[in-house]
């Protein structure tokens, strides 16, 4: 095991670093030197609008902003559907090689007289308010905004904010901060102005024609243009009065420059983005922090196992073969009740099938980012992976629960297969469908189309349970799981157990160290999923995923020795609720995450976060009550099939 652990640590940093680039490149040339593998023409591409301080996101059109007159959209995969990335072409558009300044966009007016124009402008207000940020892609590369941080860093934010504002009281909030000109209280103040900067490899050297981009930088400026005829951006910035009772006219400009930077490859030119991003020592720290729970759990089983359990063993067969059979006494008394069937046997089944399809999915998936298959530049491919995958893992679903619960000596086969079927997944779209209609009914571009919907079910229905049948079938066509000793006719009487052999205590102990494990994880996972930065740390993540089984096999192995010691055998539902009672402290985490590290304002984005965050919860409780449901399970096999039993 330590080995293992030591082999996966090495594995990490190879696994962090390395990622595919995507699309295949695109070669740019100068105007008028076209040709089939190369273009001039760039265009640019706006993505959906988010905040940190609502969960809700919007359409790039859902804003009064400059709209292409003929708009087109790239086809989005399922993944990037369910995220509520809205992506759309833009009326920024560029010729390689050639630099404009100051070159106007379109203008939007404003009359307060008009009903229309002021439901438009309160919405651009919320948006700056709420600090929405805008997400530009050109050549499948996000458009960041690098400012510098404490410590001389740098950091690449792949969004800017549309504007932000300076409150009644004067508090200077989010971007008002980089300039001083921002000062004016109840004044909203609009980036209308973006200097953009495009940095190509050149071909010339390589054997491809023309230029590809490498990066992609602009700085989000504010001006208020007096002449649309004669544009300077100079001057004082746009600033929109907090009470709108003057006409207003917006003017959104452009500059853009080229740069030669041969020193970046294209297939590393989303490093300096992932680089920017200073949490590596923090992810260190954090699998040493795991390692050192592994170790200790693994010195505690491996001293029960190699010590406690062999003296058992030795002195139970000693009592057999001697003529003066004592009183026995310890975790053998219970043998002829060990493998009684549990009370709501069904449901226990039901759950197993699901966790079972649950950790297949998940370590295909992350196995399959840690390759690089799933990178950021590939866009949706992560969601729609593990959606597909779950859909397809059906069979082993199926199987699970029905051979189970054979084992458990269940009767109502059907009942065991539909619940299988529709139990848990029916809860997950339930709850998604709820979490849909709020979001629809705001007009968030998160709101999943009908279409989608009819889809998700159709392979639902057309593909997951037909596939879980056939599971089920094979599941019932198998003998059940034989176990070592027999179960007598009629159950023991447990002793009376003390605080800690008590089954609750055991559970709420039980999660700790499993949740020790991940708690550094899951805060760049939430940061990612809330916080909208970008997560590519797939290697780690493998790691933490290796060290969570392990801990959760071997805490919840430790407990169920201790409790069949103390005579008490009723350990099927206990050994599943052990492990999985880490996703009552995954849900206390989230809780915690909600109200120390996020702005959310707004009841429907609360709603939303903990309608999201009960999903992740189920799927996280079957997951690790499965793990160590079958770890205990192996491990009460073992022991009771190497002790002699009259």
């Amino acid at each position: 095991m330590r080995l293992l652990a030591a082999g996966l640590l090495l594995v990490a940093p190879l696994c962090a670093a390395f990622y595919l680039p995507g699309l295949a490149p695109v070669s740019f040339c100068e105007e008028g030197e076209e040709s089939e593998g190369c273009k001039s023409l760039i265009e640019l591409f706006v993505n959906r609008l988010d905040s940190v301080e609502s969960v809700l996101p919007y359409e790039y059109d859902a804003f009064d902003f400059c709209q292409d007159t003929e708009e087109k959209r790239p086809s989005e995969n399922l993944g990037q559907v369910l995220f509520g990335e809205r992506i759309a072409s833009s009326p920024y558009k560029f010729t390689f090689k050639k630099q404009e300044t100051c070159k106007k966009v379109c203008t939007r007016s404003y009359d307060p007289a008009n009903s229309a124009d002021k439901s438009k402008l309160a919405f651009l207000k919320k948006g700056m308010q709420l600090n929405y940020q805008h997400h530009w892609i050109i050549d499948n590369m996000p458009v960041t905004w690098c400012y510098d941080v404490e410590d001389g860093q740098k950091y690449c934010n792949p969004g800017f904010p549309i504007g932000c504002f300076v409150t009644p009281d004067g508090r200077v909030k989010d971007a008002c901060v980089i300039n001083s000109e921002f000062n004016k209280k109840n004044t909203f103040y609009l980036f209308n102005h973006v200097d953009i900067t495009i940095m190509y490899h050149s071909g010339k050297d390589e054997n491809w024609p023309g230029a590809r981009l490498v990066m992609a930088r602009l700085r989000p400026q504010s001006y208020k243009h007096t002449d649309e005829n004669n544009l300077s951006c100079e001057g004082p910035p746009m600033e929109i009065p907090g009470e709108f009772t003057n006409k207003l006219s917006l003017i959104y400009t452009y500059s853009v420059t080229f740069e030669e930077k041969n020193n970046i490859k294209w297939a590393s030119r989303w490093d300096y983005i992932l680089e920017s991003m200073p949490h590596t020592n923090i992810q260190w720290f954090s699998i040493m922090n795991s390692l050192v729970i592994v170790l200790f759990l693994s010195g505690m089983v491996a001293m029960i196992i190699l010590r406690t359990l062999h003296k058992d063993i030795a002195r139970y067969n000693q009592i057999d073969s001697s003529e003066d059979a004592q009183e026995e006494f310890g975790w053998k008394l219970v043998h002829g009740d060990v493998f009684r069937p549990p009370r709501k046997g069904m449901l226990l089944s039901v759950f197993l099938g699901q966790g079972t399809q649950i950790f297949i999915m998940t370590f295909i998936t992350l196995f399959l980012a840690c390759l690089g298959f799933l990178s950021p530049a590939n866009r949706g491919a992560l969601m729609t992976c593990a959606v597909v995958l779950w859909v397809l893992l059906g069979t082993p679903a199926g199987y699970v629960s029905a051979r189970m619960y054979k084992t458990f000596r269940g009767e109502k086969w059907k009942t065991n297969v539909l619940l299988t079927a529709l139990l848990c997944p029916g809860i997950v779209f339930a709850d998604f469908f709820i979490m849909n209609l709020i979001l629809w009914v705001k007009g968030s571009s998160a709101a999943i189309p009908f279409g989608t919907l009819v889809a998700i079910l159709a392979m639902w229905f057309g593909i997951s349970v037909p596939l879980t049948f056939v599971g089920a079938y094979f599941g019932f066509k198998e003998k059940p799981i034989e176990h070592p000793v027999r179960t007598n006719q009629i159950p023991r009487q447990i002793p009376e157990q003390s605080f800690f052999t008590k089954p609750l205590p055991g559970i709420i102990m039980g999660g700790i160290l499993p949740f020790g494990c991940i708690f550094i994880q899951l805060f760049f996972i939430l940061n990612s999923i809330w916080s909208h930065q970008m997560y590519y740390m797939f290697g780690f993540l493998f790691l933490v995923f290796i060290i969570l089984l392990i801990t959760c096999s071997e805490a919840t192995v430790l407990l169920c020795y201790f409790h069949l010691c103390a005579e008490d055998y009723h350990w099927w539902w206990r050994s599943f609720l052990t492990s999985s009672f880490t996703a009552v402290y995954l849900f206390i985490y989230a809780v915690h995450y909600f109200f120390s590290k996020l702005q959310i304002t707004g009841t429907a984005s609360t709603i939303l976060y903990f309608g999201y965050t009960m999903i992740m919860v189920l799927i996280f409780f079957l997951f690790t009550g499965t793990i160590g449901f079958f770890a205990c399970f192996w491990f009460v096999s073992k022991i009771y099939s190497v002790v002699k039993v009259d």
